[in-house]
């Protein structure tokens, strides 16, 4: 804090204490109800165990629970706008269909989507974006999951997060950009990280070198893989793709 204030005296700058608050990030959970104790300018600043940054909902141990159960309410009120206007007596077209559910759902489904895809409870939001699949698609809850995205025409959500991932990781790259130092530096300076919470910098990484195997943009790798993907799985949906069946 000493370090903080000295830069803000520097720059001019005033904290608004109002609007600043003090969070723990650890995995010990034998102090997972301790409460920090920080002061700036003989003022304690507020803790909060799940503090809200940019719209994402941060918790202690970096698992983005509460963050994803919040968005998941978000998508349900967008789903039932979306039922709304697939209504069956009057009901869009399947391309407005589609421009609605990227617009309303996806859109908010990906925000920030590069900082909590990989924790375990992306599941919470699974359901909102198939039941917004099926009402672009006028498919019934018994139609597999899976054939949804294929029947929208829309990337597989798991496959828009990484690309997401990717598209940053490759601006990362670039030395003005903030993550640069983070994105560059050895995995041995990485020792302090919440290892188990599968963070950013190795997952980029991973997406780079096998993107640049294949020479393609970020843009284009969600579609590679979509296809690639499509090629080595055949299903029951190449029948209206093709028109011809599968191998028995």
């Amino acid at each position: 804090m000493a370090t903080v204030s000295e830069y803000l005296q520097t720059w001019k700058l005033k904290l608004s204490t109002t609007k600043t608050v003090s969070a723990a990030f650890h995995l010990n959970n034998k102090e997972a109800k301790r409460e920090l104790k920080i002061k700036y300018n003989n003022e304690t600043l507020p803790f909060y165990s799940e503090p809200k940054y940019l719209g994402v909902t941060l918790d202690r141990s970096l698992t983005y629970r509460q963050h994803l159960k919040s968005l998941r309410k978000k998508l349900t009120s967008r789903v039932a706008l979306l039922r709304r206007l697939a209504g069956s007596g009057w009901g869009a077209g399947p391309t407005t269909l589609r421009i609605a559910t990227l617009a309303l759902v996806h859109s908010t489904a990906q925000y920030c989507a590069p900082v909590w895809c990989r924790s375990a409870h992306t599941r919470l939001i699974d359901p909102a974006i198939n039941d917004a699949l099926r009402s672009a698609t006028g498919c019934p809850r018994p139609a597999p999951a899976d054939n949804l995205p294929i029947l929208a025409g829309i990337q597989p959500a798991e496959l828009r997060c990484n690309g997401a991932t990717l598209s940053l990781a490759r601006r990362a790259t670039e030395p003005g950009h903030l993550l640069h130092s983070a994105h560059t530096r050895p995995s041995s300076a990485d020792a302090w990280r919440l290892k188990s919470r599968h963070p950013f910098v190795p997952a980029a990484q991973y997406l780079i070198s096998s993107s640049d195997n294949n020479n393609i943009g970020s843009a284009q790798w969600a579609d590679h893989q979509w296809n690639a993907e499509w090629a080595d799985n055949p299903i029951r949906l190449r029948i209206f793709n093709t028109g011809t069946h599968p191998p028995e």
